[in-house]
């Protein structure tokens, strides 16, 4: 592989890894690693992540080769997995940060609105329309809107479809207008 540039190299071990020759697949696996952990490093500011994200780069990488095209550039593919995973990272990152802050600043809703008797009357309305859902949309609509859950969460918990459980949260939001209008 003399004169070959490392991208070529990629290539020719992803091709050969495709037809299930081992020796290519865990070379190329073994030299992507400081590539891909490089790219992160300095994107990304806690060293945790950067293997987090290497990892799932990876994965991604062996669950998808079958998809690489051989006529095609190698490195543009590996990127386009590198920043989806990326991305995909920091999304779940900020959602679970900005749900941990919700939940450290819900004590002082609650206690700003909920305890004082001015605003009762209004949690007694919206428990009682809470409760007048059918039991499955109720369940639906508390962990997608009150709790935060994704659709996909809420799918996997509900053993539903995404688009049911979406069709759901928002009949159920229909109704809770309605009722407290």
């Amino acid at each position: 592989m003399t004169g070959q540039s490392q991208e070529d190299i990629w290539k020719d071990w992803a091709i050969k890894a495709q037809k299930g020759d081992k020796k290519a697949y865990n070379a190329l696996l073994n030299d992507l690693l400081p590539f891909i952990r490089g790219r992160l490093s300095g994107t990304l500011a806690n060293p945790d992540w950067v293997e987090d994200v290497t990892q799932e780069v990876l994965i991604s990488v062996h669950k998808s080769l079958y998809t690489y095209a051989s006529d095609r550039p190698f490195k543009p593919w590996l990127m386009s997995i590198i920043n989806f995973r990326k991305t995909d990272f920091l999304r779940k990152y900020y959602k679970n940060k900005k749900l941990r802050e919700d939940v450290n600043n819900h004590e002082k809703t609650y206690d700003g609105n909920v305890t004082e008797l001015a605003h009762l009357g209004e949690l007694k309305d919206i428990e009682s329309a809470l409760g007048s859902l059918p039991k499955k949309q109720r369940k639906i609509f508390t962990l997608m809107k009150v709790e935060g859950y994704s659709a996909q969460e809420v799918s996997d918990e509900m053993g539903m479809s995404v688009s049911a459980v979406k069709v759901s949260a928002h009949r159920a939001a229909n109704k809770l207008k309605e009722r407290l209008e």
